[in-house]
């Protein structure tokens, strides 16, 4: 318990991660992501003549596919390093548990 001038003495909570920062993080990343698949399939399906305002139906489907595969290998992609994270927590749990047994 710390004393304050102003607070008397009340024990200071950790604190967490910054919700703001989170969400401002999050949207940074999906806007990239959005950019990304923007751009990539837009260069992949789009024509080059530009000849009618909207997209063919042959356009329409081209960048249906690309974006779904680009979702679905960026969950697949998403999947490898969670478990990659939980086995780095693990090993990192291991050790700490075997310094701690063996008095290091």
């Amino acid at each position: 318990m710390s004393m304050s001038l102003f607070g008397g003495g009340q024990e200071q909570q950790p604190q967490g991660p910054d919700p703001v920062f989170a969400a401002k993080t999050e949207m940074e990343m999906y806007t990239d992501l959005f950019n990304k698949i923007a751009s990539s399939c837009f260069t992949k399906c789009a024509s080059r003549r530009h000849k009618e305002p909207d997209l063919s139906l042959g356009e329409m489907s081209c960048t249906d596919r690309c974006v779904s595969k680009y979702l679905e290998s960026q969950q697949r992609v998403g999947v490898v390093l969670q478990q990659a994270n939980e086995a780095q927590l693990e090993q990192q749990q291991n050790l700490a548990n075997m310094q701690q047994q063996f008095g290091g």
